[in-house]
């Protein structure tokens, strides 16, 4: 028994003295690095979990770049360089899923990433050093207050929507692009941190999750048919104004062969592929564009997202048509 206590010891003792010995060859590496590259950015890197001198856990030179030994022992003087084994600027030898699988063999352990191949990100492209600065003491992405300037270096589209007068509060700084999307992968549409984009939604609207008597279908399936995310021109981030917005799927105020679905007959006249807004007799002789101006669907329909009330049979009073 004390003779396979003694070996276990004996084993423990070798094994750690040789990786002891691995890390401080890289470590030496490392510090020969520095000599060259001295730039500021690698003196502020000190300060993160990338390069603490002081943490033997922490990475160094040769963990993502590599021992890139031809690129080291070329003397000073020498006409050319090679380059180290791993170079993550654009350019550098690397693809972004390259470039990428280094990054990955340490920052793979969280959920977080689990969804990252094939997602939107590395499907365009983008790599990790794409957004993420890691030879310096100040990563944006990790910054709060300036995570979506670097969102929008390539969504602009986006950027502009927001800065429309309705919009979520990230220009503000009251939310982050991350609130609502996971950039490392998602089994959501667009990233959304959830499965949908409902659920996502719900994350701080629960109000409006129900469940109702009386569901509202686009409401169930995709809060995106009635909601620009990103910002609007109209309010409450609405893609289009009411009435116009809810005749996109409703048409229960029309006359002649379209059918109303309840209500009166001939209050929206529905114009066909060759003629202008008709007058009807419904319509007290008046033009139906004018007669629904100022007027919208939810004066009587407050509940737009779900209700535990029938709707009226009659939503428009005869008093409106005055």
């Amino acid at each position: 028994m004390r003779i396979s206590n003694a070996l276990a010891v004996a084993a423990l003792c070798f094994f750690g003295l040789c990786g002891t010995g691995i890390a401080k060859t890289d470590a030496e590496i490392s510090e020969r690095c520095v000599e060259c590259h001295d730039e500021e950015d690698l003196t502020d890197m000190s300060r993160r979990a990338h390069a603490v001198r002081t943490d033997a856990r922490a990475p160094n030179c040769v963990d993502c770049h590599g021992p890139s030994s031809s690129h080291v022992e070329t003397p000073e003087d020498a006409d050319e360089r090679p380059k180290p084994d791993h170079v993550f600027r654009e350019g550098g030898g690397l693809d972004p899923d390259q470039r990428s699988a280094v990054c990955l063999r340490c920052h793979d352990r969280d959920a977080q990433r689990t969804f990252w191949a094939g997602s939107a990100h590395p499907s365009a492209d983008v790599a990790c050093t794409t957004c993420h600065t890691v030879h310096a003491n100040h990563d944006r992405v990790l910054v709060k207050a300036e995570q979506t300037d670097v969102c929008y270096s390539c969504h602009k589209e986006q950027r502009v929507e927001m800065s429309r007068p309705s919009h979520h509060p990230v220009p503000e700084g009251s939310m982050l692009c991350g609130d609502c999307h996971n950039v490392h992968g998602s089994t959501g549409p667009a990233l959304v941190t959830r499965d949908n984009t409902n659920d996502t939604c719900y994350t701080c609207h629960a109000e409006k999750r129900g469940p109702f008597v009386h569901e509202h279908e686009p409401v169930v399936e995709d809060c995106a048919s009635c909601h620009n995310p990103h910002g609007s021109t109209i309010g409450a981030l609405l893609v289009s104004r009411p009435p116009m917005l809810c005749q996109q799927c409703h048409t229960p105020h029309v006359a002649g062969e379209v059918g109303a679905l309840g209500g009166q007959d001939g209050v929206f006249t529905p114009a066909g592929p060759d003629q202008g807004p008709q007058i009807t007799a419904a319509t007290g002789g008046k033009n139906v564009v004018t007669l629904w101006q100022g007027r919208s669907c939810v004066n009587c329909h407050t509940q737009v997202h779900g209700s535990n009330n029938p709707a009226a049979t009659n939503p428009t009073p005869q008093f409106f048509l005055r």
